[in-house]
């Protein structure tokens, strides 16, 4: 499941990239991870699983991951191939989410800093020139697709009229500069127009770039900083404050070496990462053992054996039971025979919907 750092330039991407893959994790562990230098397989933060790896006494321990691409910055006039326009693109079709970076860091007054496209800052525009350069590219993939469908529809052809039906609500939204993930649709209009991958259809966390030693917009404007934020959650979506230039700069240092030099503040990017997951609607169950502790990753709503297909997928199919106890019932318990003496430990069947944080031992 992969992530897309989107942005103008100089907002901050490549930084919290840097930062970012600094959390990753080994990809010989994880052998569908891609070795683009672009994308970093990042470790998802969680005290659970480090907590049954000393439970267990475990040899290795392995996180949860997921993907974060370094796309290109976006400039107005994308859509229409301007800069890196078609390539940015087809770059965000490819990813699950997006994250969307804003800068809330000021310009320098010596002239000397990072300087902004627009030459200010004003990130509520910048997110508006993002989705309108998303909601333009859509328009036109919407567009094109009506009239590729135009002939069958006008014969008569059921699947095309339908279509046709659903493609025309989702061109009225984009029109409106609105974006086609504010359409209510149905699960069967949702798989109708799947195959066109529209860039606004899919799900948005927004990063909101600060920068330490200096006045930020939610500490030098609070009015613009809330109007901003406003815009955000009116609109469905979650942010994370967070400095991406700090946490590059601490990226080699020790844990606790970076509690002290952040002054007590917390590391957005574990945040980030904690939130990205779910918004990708994946949760985590573990295996733990002497040889191993482990976090697996399972979209929610997962049976038990399409759970057990994360480990293998003959798991799926030759799936008969599983034992299964909750992560904290087994640390209070203090072993697994204490767990399954007070019952704890239950066998589950090929219904079952696995629960994030469950620690499953499965039987094939």
């Amino acid at each position: 499941m992969k992530i897309g750092i989107v942005g103008l330039p100089n907002v901050g991407k490549s930084t919290l990239f840097n930062a970012l893959t600094k959390k990753g994790v080994l990809a010989a562990n994880y052998p569908f991870a891609t070795i683009d230098p672009s994308v970093g397989v990042v470790a998802v933060p969680d005290e659970r699983l480090y907590k049954l790896a000393d439970f267990s006494q475990s040899k290795k321990t392995l996180p949860a991951a997921i993907e974060f691409v370094d796309i290109a910055g976006l400039v107005e006039g994308a859509s229409k191939g301007e800069g890196l326009g078609n390539k940015f693109l087809s770059h965000i079709r490819e990813v699950d989410a997006i994250l969307q970076m804003v800068r809330i860091f000021p310009l320098e007054e010596s002239g000397n800093g990072i300087m902004h496209v627009y030459g200010d800052i004003n990130p509520l525009r910048d997110i508006k020139v993002i989705n309108m350069e998303l909601v333009l590219a859509d328009l036109e993939s919407v567009n094109k697709r009506i009239g590729n469908i135009s002939r069958d529809v006008k014969r008569g052809d059921k699947d095309a009229v339908k279509e046709n039906e659903i493609l025309e609500k989702v061109q009225k939204v984009l029109e409106e500069e609105k974006m086609a993930n504010t359409l209510a649709l149905t699960e069967e209009e949702s798989k109708i127009i799947k195959s066109l991958n529209l860039l606004t259809s899919k799900k948005i966390i927004f990063g909101l770039n600060k920068r330490g030693g200096v006045k930020n917009l939610d500490e030098s404007d609070s009015t613009a900083f809330k109007e901003l934020t406003n815009f955000i959650e009116s609109s469905g979506y979650e942010y994370v404050v967070l400095d991406a230039k700090t946490e590059d700069d601490l990226k080699d240092f020790g844990d606790e070496e970076k509690k002290e030099l952040r002054g007590g503040e917390e590391d957005g990017i574990d945040e980030l990462i904690r939130k990205s997951y779910k918004l990708l609607g994946l949760m985590t169950y573990f295996t733990t053992g002497p040889e191993e502790t482990r976090a697996w990753t399972v979209k929610v709503g997962s049976t038990g054996p399409e759970a057990g297909a994360a480990i293998h997928t003959d798991f799926k199919t030759k799936y008969i039971r599983a034992q299964v106890i909750n992560w904290q019932d087994l640390l209070n318990s203090g072993s697994f025979g204490e767990a399954r003496a007070k019952g704890l430990i239950r066998t589950e069947g090929k219904e079952y919907i696995v629960k994030d944080g469950d620690v499953i031992e499965f039987m094939v």
